[in-house]
């Protein structure tokens, strides 16, 4: 029986530091998390960041799920001197490489994972507007809530799944893949151009995904060189023995809240049948990366991908056929290990989405990214007769992501809004309650001063002349509001609240 899917999204955001001859995107990344922990520590700022550092005690980006590092593989930095901070609402707040990245908390179905989604991009908004105060005239930095800056360098997206650890590695490369290579459909924030090494840019015109041009590999530990459609960190963050985390490397920052939903439900859904081996194994792709960039290139979505039987299949068919299967699936065996109801929701709006794709895919205007950016671009060409190298066209891409409310050329498109505006605002400084990221956020906001480092699997308190204490939260699904919320409440002291929950 699939274990429930307990998953969340890692956003790198794009950085530039306008007005400066020689910018430095770490430092810029840096003054921008500062400046909003600043403003939220300060009187009135409200709640979300308390002055509270990652614990990097159990931090392992090295560790291959296949039990072994390839000889060639340049494992992850951990850069453990860089602004690394723990929010209120249980997210993870910090510099990663020359970005910011933001962490949600872990979610128990996709809708949490949206509203989270739309929190973290707040929170960016927030952060944007706090440094700027700190800069001379002149100069700003601005966001960006994309995966390319259209100089050949890309950066990530990345979900995370719990899945059962005794689920066979090959099933998941097998039945996942298929997936990813395929759900670009309604994942792709679309973009101009293409980045793939020794082609011209304008050999594509405008694809999908800003993602399937740097990917080299099917399976691999990597994530900024020879991108693997798979990638295989063994870090579970919680109990190694019961569990794994799929890290996934592969999707776009969407900016649609449809987009979001789908790729991350549809995802849960596909890893609980892989974990119950219900999925048909004809669906293998015979040569994924490749399929990857095909189905990126292909805005007619009719190009037949080779499986590994010696058939072929359109990417549409592929969902088609994944969208049954997870239909039957879910009669059969239920929603519990998939968000429960959401799930309903998200089988009913993977069938809709689908049947636009085919019908005529402007209907999804507003749903789908790189529908959306593709009905701005073709239109601004159309009215200023462009060519297709134009850089006004990359810029326009570029804008669509920009973070900046009176900038956002999403902003202005009225997109459809599946969670409320005003609990987006309150999910910046407050957790969701149906997982462990309920813990970890209320001692944060109840007793800041008292808690010396967190992470997704533990927290360290301070109890005064006593040495620290280590609280474990090795289960993802305790921690909740149910389990702790009343415990929460009327304990009055760390030193209470630990002597309860040791007795």
């Amino acid at each position: 029986m699939a274990v429930p899917k307990t998953m969340g999204i890692e956003t790198e955001y794009g950085i530039v530091h306008r007005g400066v001859a020689d910018p430095n995107p770490i430092s810029a990344s840096s003054l921008l998390i500062n400046a909003y922990l600043s403003r939220r520590t300060q009187p009135g700022g409200g709640p979300g960041a308390p002055r509270v550092g990652w614990d990097f005690v159990d931090e392992s980006p090295a560790v291959d799920l296949r039990g072994f590092t390839a000889l060639d593989a340049m494992a992850p930095d951990i850069e453990t001197h860089l602004v690394n901070a723990v929010l209120t609402n249980g997210a993870r707040y910090y510099v990663d490489h020359a970005h910011p990245e933001l962490s949600t908390p872990e979610c128990a179905d996709a809708l949490s994972v949206v509203l989270q989604d739309r929190a973290g991009d707040l929170i960016l908004i927030e952060s944007m507007a706090a440094a700027n105060e700190f800069l001379p005239e002149g100069q700003e930095l601005v966001v960006y809530k994309n995966n390319s800056d259209g100089k050949g360098n890309s950066y990530g997206c990345h979900e995370n799944y719990l899945m059962d650890r005794a689920t066979p590695f090959a099933r998941i490369v097998q039945h996942a893949t298929t997936h990813f290579v395929t759900r670009q459909v309604f994942t792709g924030a679309g973009k101009v151009g293409c980045e793939l090494p020794y082609r011209d840019r304008t050999h594509i015109e405008f694809q999908l995904t800003q993602r399937a041009d740097f990917f080299e590999e099917e399976v691999g530990l990597e994530t900024t060189l020879k991108r693997p459609i798979i990638n295989t960190r063994d870090e579970p963050h919680a109990d190694p023995l019961r569990y794994r985390r799929l890290h996934v490397i592969v999707g776009d920052a969407n900016l649609c809240e449809v987009a979001t939903f789908l790729k991350v439900g549809t995802t849960a859904i596909i890893l609980a049948m892989v974990e119950d081996d219900v999925l048909d194994p004809t669906l293998a792709l015979a040569d994924p990366v490749r399929a990857l960039q095909a189905v990126s290139w292909d805005l007619s979505l009719s190009k037949p991908l080779n499986l590994m039987d010696g058939r072929s299949a359109t990417a549409l068919e592929i969902q088609w056929g994944l969208l049954e299967s997870a239909g039957k699936y879910l009669a059969q065996r239920g929603t519990e290990a998939v968000g429960g109801s959401v799930a309903d929701d998200v089988v009913a709006r993977w069938e809709q989405v689908l049947a636009s794709l085919e019908r005529d895919p402007t209907e999804l205007v507003g749903q789908v990214d790189w529908i959306a950016k593709r009905h701005l671009v073709e239109g601004f060409r159309d009215r200023h007769d462009l060519a297709a190298d134009d850089l006004r066209l990359a810029a326009l891409d570029l804008q669509y992501h920009d973070l900046r409310p009176e900038r956002s050329l999403f902003a202005r498109m009225g997109a459809e809004v599946l969670v409320d505006p005003a609990d987006a605002a309150r999910a910046t400084g407050y957790p969701p309650t149906d997982t462990r990221a309920f813990f970890r956020g209320r001692c944060l906001a109840l007793w800041p001063d008292r808690v010396v480092a967190a992470n997704w699997d533990s927290m360290v308190f301070d109890v005064g002349g006593e040495a620290l204490r280590r609280v474990p939260m090795m289960e993802p699904s305790r921690g909740t509001q149910q389990h702790v919320g009343t415990l929460l409440e009327t304990c009055e002291s760390v030193e209470e609240l630990l002597e309860r929950l040791s007795a």
